[in-house]
């Protein structure tokens, strides 16, 4: 992996972010709108990535998976509309482009993230690894806890652990945007369980890592990608002076030992 690399990750990002706004410029039912923008962002990402890194295997949230990706040495893990209910619904803003890249560290090794970015097209944000963003104050957090949730399915354990810390619920749509929230400071964490796939989470986590940021399941083991099964069923995104406490409090929510 190179600069160039994470360069490659931020400009393919901006570049379908700014197809996507164009898009919705027109307007249009939200059910077509929708599916025209995973339609656009998707075969632009692919047919960019193919041109530029040709040797290198692409998995999108649209498109098929290539059974390659599973012995590959570098696998693009995108998502070109990150938030789609939220994209078809005028004004809203909560909906994002994601592009990361997977590395194998040796020849049959294991592998991870190596570069990402987030864009946030409505929002006029970026956030790449090429320029990680500001690292996050070492401190608990000052005042109130802000714990960013899905806007349609936040889980009952998230509930139970904002009962316990007295803590606020910030509703938000696309997992990028929610990631973007902690990362910038505008909330202090990020809590899901209920299931996602790869592609909702590599771009974000590599950003939030490269920040500095804690990145991990809820019970505290490591994110996995480019795996055999590509369901992901929980994740934690917080400042790392909270991550021992909501770790212990997902523990006692969930009766976990």
């Amino acid at each position: 992996m190179t600069g160039d690399d994470h360069a490659l990750a931020r400009d393919l990002a901006e570049q379908a972010g700014r197809r996507l706004i164009e898009l919705r410029a027109h307007g249009g039912d939200p059910d077509v709108l929708r599916k025209a923008g995973d339609r656009l962002s998707h075969e632009f990402l692919t047919a960019e990535l193919a041109a530029r890194r040709p040797g290198d295997v692409v998995l999108s949230e649209e498109g098929a998976d290539d059974p390659a990706r599973l012995t590959a040495r570098r696998v693009w893990i995108v998502d070109p509309l990150d938030g789609t209910r939220e994209f078809g619904e005028p004004g809203r803003t909560d909906w994002a482009v994601h592009v990361a890249l997977w590395e194998r560290s040796a020849a049959t090794g294991p592998g991870g993230l190596t570069a990402g970015t987030v864009a946030l097209p409505a929002q006029g944000k970026v956030l790449s690894t090429l320029e990680p963003p500001p690292p996050p104050e070492p401190g608990p957090a000052s005042g109130r806890i802000r714990i960013v949730v899905s806007r349609t399915r936040a889980p009952q354990f998230v509930r139970n652990i904002a009962d316990l810390f007295n803590a606020e619920l910030v509703p938000l749509g696309s997992a990028g945007a929610k990631v973007a929230a902690v990362v910038s400071g505008e909330v202090d964490a990020y809590v899901h369980g209920g299931g996602f796939y790869e592609w909702d989470t590599a771009a974000p986590v590599a950003v939030a890592r490269a920040a500095g940021f804690h990145a991990s399941r809820i019970d505290g083991s490591g994110l996995a990608y480019n795996q055999p099964d590509l369901l992901m069923p929980d994740i934690l995104v917080c400042r790392p002076a909270l991550a021992g406490m909501l770790l212990q409090a997902i523990r006692e929510v969930t009766h976990a030992s």
